[in-house]
């Protein structure tokens, strides 16, 4: 993937600056006016799209749709219903020292943002991040991953088609581009990566005290209880660890099974894999490829300890890893020191639920967090727990509810958005006071007359 020049990102960047200045991206009928836009466009290229998706990660018509362009046209819909009330002034009590001021909060855009978006679901993490942009009144600069090169392309002509680059553009590129587009001075930047990419993210983003919102990952742990019903449990962290070929930030990163059911579950999550995918996997037009050759090798790396109970299957020339389950698996072992992001799945054991709970915790704060076992205990592991998201007898469920929250804590990011959250992340909530200049009380004012009245009040 080319780079892109210095002089062509400061170039966007002046172009936006002066044309947010003219204030027409406040404009709420102008807001709508593009989120509209934007979702004939997706449709208009969605064929494109779902193309792009197999070229570079052989991920199904169907998976596309689920997982990417549906998650995006319902997000623009929700956009469009209620982005008049978000937007609108928020009356908010005034205390009587203040009376009879009004006070109100009023919901600015930050100005130009920089969405950096990654490669495992290249058009969603993009588009999905630019709908709360355009709904907050930004402008923006979006960066696509140069490792879906398909997917960046189709998108570029998309944006390029649609939308005025002073007001939205696209730039291309890997480090080189990623480097210049953080020393630049965005109001905003939305970054979707690595922690470790974070962190450099972070840094620059210092050096112009701009704002960051970052959705990053880490090791989501998926606690299966001794009294877990093994048959739901099975299906759906098979489900929630194999969507596209498990190159997913919020996917079970590892199992904690009870010893008592653990191989019970394994057997399970074997048959399931075989229901989804079939007998020959690397056949089945279902099953995502990993993304290239550098994440391939890093991934089979990983097989070298603990015993394999499902999988191990691997071809370097179609970029296939099996599904994969390891059993018995340590703490220390490679697979456990970092983010699989991968269709592999690390098992371990424990005969306490305070043990797993402990184990969990002493580690980084995952993105999410995942328990299969009765409610009451549910409400015990949750309370003693911490993660961006969670869920209860299910995966990656959250992530489909418009009305909740996404974003990580500590190592697993920071900010959150999706639905009104993705107004709120590209907004300045701005605190104003009004004053009527008929009433002018003395008493705040040097010398401070009557002050035991003033201290009775305040």
């Amino acid at each position: 993937m080319k780079e892109t020049a210095e002089h062509i990102i400061v170039e966007h960047m002046v172009n936006q600056k002066a044309f947010f200045a003219s204030h027409q991206t406040k404009d709420i009928a102008f807001r709508r006016k593009q989120l509209r836009k934007l979702k004939q466009a997706v449709l208009k290229h969605q064929k494109k799209i779902e193309d792009a998706l197999w070229k570079d990660l052989h991920k199904s018509p169907e998976e596309a749709y689920l997982t990417e362009i549906s998650i995006v046209t319902s997000e623009i819909d929700n956009h469009m219903k209620h982005l008049k009330k978000w937007a609108s002034p928020k009356k908010v009590e005034t205390p009587i020292h203040l009376k009879p001021s009004s006070s109100q909060l009023v919901y600015e855009p930050l100005g130009v943002a920089l969405i950096v978006a990654p490669w495992n679901y290249p058009f969603q993490l993009l588009i999905n991040t630019l709908i709360g942009a355009i709904s907050a009144g930004c402008c923006s600069v979006l960066k696509p991953s140069p490792d879906t090169p398909n997917v960046a392309k189709v998108m570029e002509d998309m944006i390029v088609e649609t939308f005025d680059p002073n007001y939205i553009c696209l730039v291309q590129g890997d480090k080189e581009t990623n480097t210049i587009l953080f020393s630049q001075r965005f109001d905003i930047i939305f970054f979707t990566g690595s922690p470790r990419v974070g962190k450099v993210v972070m840094r620059a983003a210092a050096e112009n005290l701009t704002p960051v919102v970052l959705e990053l990952g880490g090791k989501s742990p998926c606690i299966v209880d001794a009294d877990a019903d093994l048959d739901i449990a099975a299906k759906r962290i098979t489900w929630g660890k194999l969507i596209n070929a498990g190159q997913t930030c919020i996917a079970p990163d590892y199992l904690l099974a009870h010893e008592s059911i653990k191989d019970e579950l394994l057997n399970k999550m074997a048959e399931n894999i075989q229901t989804m995918y079939g007998d020959n996997i690397k056949e089945s037009r279902f099953y995502p490829r990993i993304v290239n050759e550098r994440a391939f090798n890093r991934l089979t790396g990983l097989l070298n300890e603990g015993n394999i109970h499902t999988g191990g299957e691997i071809d370097p020339k179609e970029r296939f890893i099996a599904p994969t389950i390891i059993d018995n698996v340590e703490p220390d072992h490679l697979i456990m020191q970092e983010e699989i992001f991968g269709p592999i799945l690390p098992v371990m054991t424990y005969t306490d639920t305070d043990e797993a709970i402990d184990y969990v915790n002493k580690n980084e704060k995952p993105l999410a967090f995942y328990y299969f076992g009765k409610d009451k205990k549910a409400k015990e592991v949750i309370a003693k727990t911490t993660s961006g998201g969670a869920c209860i007898n299910d995966t990656l469920m959250h992530v489909g509810n418009h009305k909740l929250p996404f974003g990580g804590v500590g190592n697993s990011g920071m900010g959150s958005y999706h639905g009104y959250d993705s107004f709120l992340a590209f907004s300045h909530r701005r605190a104003v006071v009004s004053t009527p200049t008929w009433l002018d009380l003395p008493l705040k004012y040097a010398p401070f007359k009557h002050f035991n009245i003033i201290k009775k009040i305040v």
